[in-house]
């Protein structure tokens, strides 16, 4: 690839997700305009896993304007509603995984305040320089001709049947008779095209004040949900500076408003920071158990961070919570731990939420970052809209207290952490990942990889991965199986994976190597696909 002649690249959950992102830039549009086309596009491309009405955060770079943090992740909904309502629409459906069951929430009392179109027509207006009807135009066409969905977005309908089966909408949709949707199947939610070029003509406040707006109450009102006109007129989509910090000799751009991945991520990072990661060979035992200790330690540390963050002023919280004098205990925990017989860390909660990242740069400097979730889908759609709504009230690992507890108007936490990598001043490496409480590890690894193992993006990106979860560490297909077993046999629980799995993230990553070529990688486990202009 030759740098001087590729205006920029993408890495995106689905190769039609990529190919609206990459439209833009073909039309002179920088990676803001790619970013934003390519998120609306998934919208329907990837269908599986995320719908216009969730939400999300964002982390835009480029050299003379620095680093940006959109936020538009869910809030808590309820402001100027009744205290109680009579019926809440709230119910509960078993999703099998195989070799598990997981509870989820569904139905109107599930839903979130969404942030998506807010917080990607702002990121547009603020730094795109095609016009949102422009933006809109690869997922108006995909709305209104049908796509065919990838095999990875098929396996997830199938797997999620009993949320994409809730209402008689949503099977006509996902449904084909008895049977859920195939790859050769064309694709299409009702309505959803109409509502896409309103949204195109009229802009966001379709959604604050607007006709959807209106529909999106309306719907909650009639249902048993806790939606209302305040929560839609009131949501902001929060901006702030990203967490920066070194590693190595990188600097390493990372979210913290509402981003508990960020913060812990970085938290891990100043772990690391001590130990010559790069001088042990990839996969062996020092590298795994290094990685499991680290994980270890940060998860014992996270009861910290929450509190913190639920008692400070959220610069403040950052900041103890990454000062050297509350790190360096848990540095030493993880000295101590590779030098003597292995001690069992406290749990986290498992968790398996929806979620797609996709990441750009563009020759200018520009670069994106975006993750979006919507939870599994409420399990219905607003009538005459297309619009699918979140669940993000119904997922157990965003509330650990206990559903609907959190006042009207907080944000809810999450682990999305998109990343962005910088060396002397310029664009090292842009990266992000979908797949909850595996979204840090699995960014974990692929900077590791690229940084201290210096791997070819394709490689950092691809290698197999380990996750400690409930002080067991998953083992991904292709990880040394020597090495596991003899962490086996010095007292670690390892679960060893007969395949590449979802389950450990979709790291779709851009980057702009030393010598200045841009390059894109897709992470294979969930579909990933690149374009490059």
């Amino acid at each position: 690839m030759d740098a001087k002649r590729t205006h920029g690249v993408i890495s995106a959950g689905d190769r039609l997700t990529a190919a609206a992102g990459a439209e833009m830039l073909h039309q002179g549009g920088s990676a803001v305009d790619a970013a934003v086309a390519a998120a609306f596009a998934s919208f329907i491309c990837e269908s599986g896993v995320v719908h216009l009405g969730g939400s999300g955060i964002a982390q835009v770079y480029h050299p003379d304007h620095g680093g940006m943090v959109y936020d538009f992740f869910s809030s808590m909904p309820g402001l100027g509603g009744p205290e109680k309502l009579s019926f809440l629409d709230f119910q509960k459906t078993t999703i099998d995984f195989g070799s598990t069951t997981q509870d989820f929430y569904l139905g109107r009392g599930s839903v979130a305040v969404p942030g998506n179109i807010a917080g990607l027509c702002q990121i547009a207006a603020d730094f795109g320089r095609l016009s949102l009807k422009q933006i809109l135009q690869p997922a108006i066409r995909y709305a209104r001709e049908g796509v065919n969905l990838g095999p990875l977005q098929v396996g997830v309908c199938e797997l999620l049947r009993p949320l994409y089966t809730h209402t008689s909408e949503m099977a006509a949709i996902f449904q084909r008779g008895q049977r859920m949707i195939q790859p050769q199947d064309t694709f299409l939610i009702p309505y959803l095209a109409e509502t896409l070029e309103r949204l195109a003509e009229e802009g966001s406040e379709i959604a604050r004040t607007g006709w959807l707006a209106q529909a999106i109450v309306h719907d909650q009102a009639a249902h048993g949900g806790l939606l209302t006109p305040t929560d839609l007129q009131t949501y902001t989509v929060n901006k702030s500076r990203p967490i920066e910090l070194r590693y190595r000799d990188h600097t390493v751009l990372l979210p913290g408003a509402c981003s508990a991945g960020g913060v812990l991520t970085a938290f891990s990072l100043l772990l690391l920071e001590e130990f010559p990661v790069g001088q042990w060979p990839y996969s062996s035992v020092m590298h795994l158990r290094l990685l499991y200790e680290v994980m270890a330690a940060t998860g014992r540390a996270r009861p910290q961070w929450d509190a913190w963050h639920d008692s400070l002023p959220l610069d403040q919280a950052i900041a103890a919570f990454l000062d050297e004098g509350f790190v360096e205990p848990y540095r030493r925990e993880v000295r101590e731990a590779l030098s003597r017989p292995y001690r069992r860390p406290q749990p986290e909660k498992e968790s398996r939420n929806n979620t797609s990242h996709l990441s750009v740069i563009d020759a200018d400097g520009w670069v994106v970052s975006l993750t979006t979730t919507a939870g599994e889908s409420a399990g219905y759609v607003v009538p005459g809209t297309g619009y699918i709504a979140n669940n993000m009230l119904g997922e157990e690992d965003l509330h650990p207290q206990g559903f609907h507890v959190r006042p009207p108007g907080e944000r809810i936490p999450t682990m999305m952490t998109p990343t962005i990598v910088l060396k002397d001043g310029q664009v090292r490496l842009v990266l992000g990942s979908g797949g909850s409480i595996r979204i840090r590890s699995a960014i974990l690894q692929v900077l590791i990889n690229l940084l201290d193992y210096d791997l070819p993006l394709e490689e950092a990106v691809n290698q197999a991965r380990v996750h400690l979860e409930n002080g067991v560490l998953q083992g991904e297909f292709g990880v040394d199986a020597a090495a596991l077993n003899q962490l086996e046999a010095m007292g670690y629980p390892i679960n060893r994976w007969g395949s590449r799995s979802i389950y450990f993230g979709g790291a779709h990553s851009v980057s702009r190597t030393p010598d200045g070529h841009l390059v894109a990688a897709g992470d294979s486990r969930r579909g990933g696909a690149t374009e490059e202009v």
